[in-house]
């Protein structure tokens, strides 16, 4: 059974002014660009941190490094299924780095979990930090995030679908009912 759209809760202006909002907030709490690295969580996480960091080279006029993180390894929810992994990319190091975890739609927590244990394997950052775009609640483990683009409050019948041009071909979210 599939999913009917319920309402489209946002545009493709409406998702770059949430970016835009999402960058100077970084940099507001991290005080500036310097020792800031940005981690795309697979797959819609990856284009919405390398548009952060286009703003924040745009407003700091400084390149952030970004780096693309695949969880699939450390996801506790497929008992059945074999995951298809993808390359995780970080081509700098971690160590001593404020990261910054970017993903789309925070739902049970179970994501950032995998993404945080992921990351711990390749070092030891100064400082982990979560950047959503839509936080819909509903949270299965204590994981709050630092920076949210729009809180959607949701029931647990809907679901929250981002989709942005670099891997749907169209940009929006939607609220979606069963």
């Amino acid at each position: 059974m599939g999913k009917s759209i319920k309402v489209r809760l946002a545009d493709e202006k409406d998702l770059d002014r949430s970016l835009t909002r999402l960058a100077h907030e970084i940099l507001e709490r991290n005080k500036g660009a310097g020792n800031l690295v940005l981690v795309g969580i697979r797959s819609r996480g990856v284009p919405l941190s390398e548009r952060i960091a286009e703003k924040i080279r745009e407003i700091e006029g400084k390149k952030v490094p970004v780096g693309i993180l695949d969880v699939s390894l450390y996801r506790d929810d497929f008992k059945y299924k074999q995951p298809v992994v993808r390359v995780t990319d970080l081509p700098f190091t971690i160590d001593n780095q404020n990261i910054v975890l970017v993903d789309d739609v925070l739902y049970t927590g179970r994501t950032v979990r995998s993404a945080l244990n992921a990351i711990m394997d390749y070092g030891r950052p100064a400082r982990i930090q979560l950047a959503v775009l839509v936080d819909r609640g509903h949270r299965e483990l204590p994981i709050k995030p630092d920076f949210v683009g729009k809180n959607v409050p949701t029931s647990v019948g809907e679901e929250v679908r981002v989709k942005v041009k670099e891997v749907d071909g169209e940009e929006g979210i939607w609220l979606l009912e069963a």
